[in-house]
């Protein structure tokens, strides 16, 4: 029993598409090798998948460029002449509009190249001149007030950090007002004009018998700690 027609429609899954290119790209490859060999014809294949992969046939007995020189010959078609003209003619037209901008910029930022233009043409350049510079203002007050407010925020993170230094700072000079202390030598009544109104002062006196007196102003008698 042969097998049923197969509708002549694109493929839509992916993996069948391919599947179904690879095996008839060899049999079409098959035929051309075939066709070369019993009718010693010259034949040149050239596909490209949808994946963008190329494939080639060509007859043992020529090349891609020999086969390219007979069709030309044949129909009388250079193709290569004529590609060379289309290269040439979009090569003119890029010079064309590398003159034209280069005669813009000229008459829009140098105020040259102004001889040929007429009224209209003036008030033209004059309008877009303008629209460049409402443009170009706009973008420089834009980074303007960009860089003021980074500099704001700057500004009050260090009044910020300012702030809190300068609470700690009054943090311990209180302490130092409540809590006073005089090192080395001396009674109380030394350390007092050191205080400067110090509410709880210690005075620490060491002696050279390793003992250690403390006195203060609260009627705590002085007494001495023997150091180890």
């Amino acid at each position: 029993m042969g097998r049923g027609k197969i509708e002549i429609k694109k493929i839509e899954n992916n993996t069948n598409r391919q599947v179904t290119y690879s095996k008839r790209r060899n049999g079409i490859f098959k035929k051309a090798h075939e066709l070369t060999v019993l009718c010693d014809a010259k034949v040149s294949l050239i596909m490209f998948s949808n994946t963008g992969k190329f494939h080639e046939y060509i007859s043992p007995s020529t090349t891609t460029k020999k086969m390219y020189d007979l069709y030309q010959t044949t129909l009388g078609f250079d193709l290569w002449s004529s590609h060379y003209e289309r290269m040439k003619e979009t090569m003119k037209k890029l010079k064309d509009t590398n003159t034209n901008l280069r005669r813009e910029i000229r008459q829009r930022v140098l105020g040259e190249d102004l001889d040929g233009l007429d009224m209209n043409d003036l008030t033209i350049l004059e309008q877009q001149m303008q629209d460049s510079l409402t443009i170009v203002r706009e973008r420089k007050y834009h980074v303007i007030k960009t860089q003021t407010d980074t500099c704001r925020k700057r500004v009050k993170n260090l009044e910020q950090r300012n702030g809190n230094l300068r609470l700690h700072y009054d943090t311990i000079h209180q302490l130092d007002k409540k809590y006073g202390m005089v090192e080395n030598e001396g009674c109380y009544e030394s350390a007092v004009a050191y205080s400067d109104g110090v509410s709880n002062l210690y005075s620490f006196c060491a002696h050279p018998n390793n003992n250690i007196s403390i006195s203060n102003g609260s009627g705590y008698d002085p007494h001495d700690h023997r150091l180890p």
